[in-house]
């Protein structure tokens, strides 16, 4: 006999490859959750779990002991099927009748229903309150053949999921299967075995077992939401969820199937609503699997693909099946380690990256065990197959799959590429050259005596100065995205007097705690920008002209390339150009009916067969007015998702709006598939052909420079949020909107967190006329001029800052003369200058009529000892200013962060109360710089930087020659080689992870409060629960507009969001899981006076961050 079990401490499975039917695979599946207890999590409460499930095989003997008690016969096995329910308690009788009801039409007969035995008060008292009602249901499934009877059972599922709920019943099915069972709830990893009697039962035998333990980090804890789920467990996050799920329902246009026939729609919605990312991956696997025409591996294969792309010494059979695999759906990116059961598969996948562990190992019993805590390589699967009772290892499982059907035959055949459309262009009308195509483009420039301003397109499309000399010069000269410095204190584009370009209100999302960055650069062998674009077929038939689309390395498009797809007859292909612009003479009132007619004219386009729609806004001059591009591509994208066409045409943008990378990614999160930024390549024509670019480059070179840069870009974008692919990001909506209206967010980036409103139509095209006036009036003036505003340095007249030169003089004033009407000027600019560039200067306090007498109010003495110097490390500063900050906040009672660079030993080994230099909080970064034991144990907080506020997903550089011998030897390096910090940290891929560092640091100084920085963003307060949870003290919120060294404008321009957004965020959930106790709050970023700090504490916080100008 040979046996074997899988375990996991969040998935687990057990299998017994001779099928015997063992209460001993139960048994150990329970000691290894119960083992990992301190992997999951509890609530507020401390006795109530996040979750806890497990998968077994039906227990035929058990069950059919059970129904004879009650005087029924259970037919044998699989000629039934079961599920457990969850039923609210005040209707659950209505929701079993429907199901009743449901069974008989499916052909199917209720044998009986069944009521579990449950020990309720083994749960927590939080579990208890929203404690379902547990019901079991027994069907009969005579007469059908397996696959017949797996198929009508999940149209009975999904049936029942919907209109049972649609009803008012709360009904949730657990699974309802004839080969698994799942039992599960808001337990900890204790609880499951005692509050379910049937597990107790040594009469429950199995062939499998799967448990999984849940430390919830996207969505808040609830019985539904504990795994396993119905085919899967899940032990990571799942990075590019929304344009997941976009795209998934416009497939559904696509679909059909030949076994549902027409109950196929039945099947639909693919994705149920108030799923966690889990779930709804587990719908994607269910459906694929039960509808489609691919075995469990397969479907696994295909959402979780390897890093294929630049993979050298992979076999081309493998390499074809996920080059296939990417023309019929895009991977659902993130770090994960999958664990699936079907009931004849059991295994386990590990994401691209191997970011989650996984380990299995077979014992002298042979026994198989496999646990996420270990090493499973990278994409690689483990399979075990009960039907032919064999273990499948990865490689020869990928190439029986990879061979089931000619792949590379197909895709020699079918699949386009970019260079064949050039050619055959070519072929059919001529030699096309950079030269010839930027020379047509630009004849109504005039050569001679020609300026930078003679375009006026660039000031339609908010060109200044900056935007070259700053931004797209640096690229082509150094192949990369510019670096500034210093953060941002511009005003949020919602506050601007300018009338910035719409991407500047979306701002890029990033992981912190629960997923890590990943390093673009050093990790560039799991990157990729490379997509198929175009229509898509039926999933679920596999077919060669699935293979029949256009495959891009990368988005970003050349002239010529732009030329030949709007001319595109090659293999039957054709493109329909909308011009994305509108009359002049419409007004403001004009946009909104414009957005309508492109999006009936590309819904048009899609019906008629075309494959590609080219947005253009080319047709733009004194007559017609530009529609944004972000703004065209998001009500199209949506507008087609909307009406399930999205997926029967690719979507190209040709821009003079677009130019930075920001703008690419925006627009490529928002649904576009390629760009041509062809205002770019004219001007910088025109540049070149007037002698200012240097050193000199040809018009090829400026493209291919252009297009590394925004290669390196993108990549670095993607990077911060943990996705590895463009496939994956494209569609994705991995931003957050500051200051954009209901209308603007539901028309046209759907489901978007947006949690201000804001600039609404109207608002947007009163701006984008504005510009074309400027652009277009005759006059003599400013207009005739590209105005550098000022947004990414300070300057007279232009956008407003918060360290703006008046505001500095006076602080210095202030401090240097300690007087205190300099101050008075200076807290009066700055919360000016707060006012003008904030959402918190966009409060005001309301003053009680009658005052509180000042001894009722705390000390000054007491309210200074909440203050913190920001985490400046000695290395970004000098060793002067690092220890006369630490100088000064320990006199006051208050404490100065090292930063990340350390700190020496004679600093805090000094007795001298005069002169300590000790800063009181040691940060532990990325790059562990000066972390030891000694460095520890000198601390009153120890800090986990988890992101940095200026430049959240990224990490910090320090340059070689800054790396002097007292800095190398307070980081312990090396003097003159520079350093690093990675994006994350390489012993937290998850947030038990973070769990587990926090546990040593709390060992290594026992009486260090414990503190974790975040960063602002949407969802920051379900991280935050989780870290309290973590057994964190102290949280950081740091806010979008911190201070920073050198970083990509892209970085410190458009990562995070205002900390007032997160603070509240994070105190209302803390509020509401009833954690708030727990944790002290602190906030950081441009806080300068009293009534800005009095503004956060409004907020309800306690701590502040003075690091604007320490």
């Amino acid at each position: 006999m040979r046996s074997s079990l899988i375990a996991a401490p969040f998935p687990l499975g057990s299998i017994n490859l001779c099928f015997h039917l063992f209460n001993l695979i139960l048994d150990e599946a329970q000691i290894m959750l119960e083992r990992m207890h301190h992997r999951g999590a509890c609530s507020c409460d401390d006795d109530s779990g996040d979750g806890a499930g497990v998968m077994t095989g039906i227990p035929h003997e058990f069950y059919a002991n059970e129904l004879k008690k009650l005087n029924i016969a259970l037919p044998p096995p699989r000629s039934y099927a079961t599920g457990i329910f969850f039923f609210d308690r005040f209707n659950y009788m209505k929701g079993q009748e429907a199901m009743n009801d449901l069974v008989q039409m499916c052909g199917f007969e209720v044998i009986c229903w069944r009521k579990p035995p449950v020990n309720s008060s083994s749960v927590g008292k939080v579990a208890r309150e929203s404690e379902p009602l547990i019901r079991q249901i027994f069907i009969l499934c005579e007469g059908l053949d397996e696959a017949e009877m797996q198929r009508r059972l999940f149209l009975l599922r999904k049936q029942a999921s919907t209109s049972i709920s649609r009803q008012g019943v709360g009904c949730y099915i657990c699974s309802l299967s004839a080969d698994t069972i799942v039992y599960k709830g808001q337990f900890t990893a204790f609880q499951l075995w005692k509050y379910y009697n049937d597990l107790q039962s040594p009469l429950f035998k199995t062939h499998i077992a799967m448990v999984h333990a849940r430390f919830s980090t996207n969505t808040m804890p609830n019985w539904e939401r504990a795994q396993p789920y119905r085919v899967l467990s899940h032990n990571g996050e799942v990075n590019t969820l929304r344009g997941n799920i976009n795209l998934m329902r416009a497939r559904e246009g696509l679909m059909s199937s030949e076994h549902f026939g027409a109950d196929f729609e039945k099947l639909f919605p693919v994705i149920e609503e108030n799923l966690s990312d889990s779930g709804t991956l587990d719908c994607v696997i269910e459906f694929l699997l039960r509808a489609g025409e691919r075995s469990l591996p397969e479907v696994a294969m295909t959402v979780v693909p390897e890093a294929w792309e630049k993979d050298k010494t992979m076999d081309l059979d493998r390499k074809a099946f996920y080059n296939w695999s990417a023309m019929v759906m895009e991977p659902w990116d993130g770090p994960a380690l999958l664990t699936f059961c079907d009931g004849r598969y059991i295994g386990a996948i590990l994401d691209r990256n191997g970011l989650r562990p996984a380990r299995f190992s077979i014992t002298n019993e042979n026994l198989i065990y496999m646990a996420s805590e270990g090493r499973l390589r990278p994409g690689r699967m483990l399979l075990v197959d009960t039907e032919r009772r064999i273990l499948v290892r990865d490689q020869q499982l990928k190439l029986e799959i990879s061979r089931l059907r000619p792949l590379r035959k197909w895709l020699r055949a079918e699949v386009i590429s970019l260079e064949s459309v050039v050619k055959d262009y070519q072929v059919k009308y001529g030699t096309l050259t950079f030269e010839y195509l930027l020379s047509r483009e630009l004849a109504h420039v005039a050569e001679e005596e020609e300026t930078i301003h003679d375009d006026r397109r660039l000031t339609l499309f908010h060109y200044t100065q900056d935007t070259f000399g700053i931004l797209i010069v640096p690229m082509i000269r150094d192949k990369k995205e510019a670096l500034g410095s210093m953060g941002n204190d511009a005003a949020l584009a919602c506050l601007s007097e300018y009338g910035p370009l719409l991407y500047g209100y979306f701002q890029q999302m990033f992981a912190q705690v629960t997923n890590p960055p990943i390093d673009p650069f050093r990790e560039q062998v799991v990157m990729s920008l490379a997509c198929p674009i175009g229509p898509e077929e039926n999933i679920l038939k596999p077919s060669a002209a699935q293979c029949r689309r256009l495959f891009l390395e990368q988005p970003i498009l050349s002239v010529v390339e732009m030329e030949s797809l709007k001319k595109i007859n090659y293999k039957g292909w054709k493109a329909r150009l909308i011009d994305t612009v509108y009359p002049r003479r419409h007004g403001v009132t004009g946009l909104l009916p414009a957005l309508d007619r492109i999006c009936a004219d590309a819904c048009i386009a899609a019906m008629d067969g075309y494959q590609l729609i080219i947005l253009s806004d080319r047709a733009v001059g004194s007559d017609y007015v530009p529609i944004s591009s972000l703004l065209a591509v998001g009500a199209v994208h949506q507008y087609l998702i909307r009406e399930k066409l999205r997926m029967k045409v690719g979507l190209v943008v040709e821009s003079g709006e677009a130019r930075e990378i920001h703008h690419f990614c925006v627009l490529l999160g928002f649904g576009a598939d390629a760009i041509c930024p062809y205002l770019v390549y004219e001007t910088l024509y025109r540049l070149r052909r007037m002698g200012l670019l240097e050193p000199p480059f040809s018009d090829e070179q400026i493209f291919e420079n252009f297009r590394d840069a925004c290669y390196r870009g993108i990549c670095k974008v993607m990077a911060k949020m943990g996705i590895s692919t463009l496939h994956s990001y494209k569609g994705a909506q991995i931003f957050e909107a500051v200051g954009l209206g209901k209308e603007v967010i539901e028309k046209c980036f759907t489901n978007t967190v947006s949690r201000l409103g804001g600039a609404n139509f109207e608002v947007l095209a009163e701006e984008v006329l504005r510009r074309h006036f400027y652009a277009y009036t005759r006059r003599e003036g400013d207009n005739l001029a590209l105005i550098s505003e000022g947004v990414y340095y300070w300057r007279e007249g232009g956008e407003k800052h918060l360290n703006e030169p008046q505001s500095i003089a006076k602080l210095q004033a202030a401090a240097r003369l300690n007087d205190s009407k300099s101050y008075e000027e200076f807290a009066e600019a700055s919360n000016s200058s707060n006012r003008w560039c904030t959402i918190r200067g966009q409060l005001e306090l309301k003053y009680s009529p009658k005052p509180l007498p000042l001894e009722e109010i705390e000390k000054a003495a007491d309210i200074v000892k909440r203050f913190a110097t920001g985490a400046m490390s000695f290395g970004s500063i000098s060793y002067e200013t690092h220890t006369t900050l630490a100088v000064a906040m320990n006199k006051i009672g208050a404490k100065s962060n090292t930063g990340e660079g350390g700190e020496n030993s004679e600093r805090y080994l000094s007795t001298d109360p005069n002169m300590n230099m000790r800063s009181a909080i040691k940060q532990v970064a990325s790059g562990r710089f000066g972390v030891t034991s000694a460095y520890l144990a000198n601390a009153d907080e120890l800090q986990i930087k988890l992101a940095q506020g200026a430049k959240p997903g990224e990490g910090g550089e320090l340059p070689g020659y800054k790396i002097t011998n007292e800095i190398a030897t307070t980081r312990k390096s090396t003097p003159g080689v520079g350093l690093i910090s990675p994006p994350p940290h390489h012993d937290i891929y998850s947030i038990e992870d973070l769990s587990q560092l926090i546990y040593d640091l709390k060992s290594a100084n026992p009486k260090a409060r414990i503190s974790v920085k975040l960063v602002s963003e949407a969802g920051v307060g379900i991280i935050a629960a989780g870290v309290v949870k973590c057994k964190a003290e102290h949280i950081t919120i740091s806010g979008h507009d911190g201070g920073t060294g050198a970083s990509s404008w892209t970085g410190i321009k458009h990562s995070g969001v205002p900390w007032e957004l997160g603070l509240a965020e994070t105190h209302q959930v803390l509020v509401m899981n009833d954690l708030r106790s727990r944790v002290a709050i602190q906030v950081d970023g441009q806080l300068r006076t009293g009534k800005r700090y009095s503004n956060a504490n409004f907020c309800l916080q306690r701590h502040f961050n003075a690091n604007v100008f320490s």
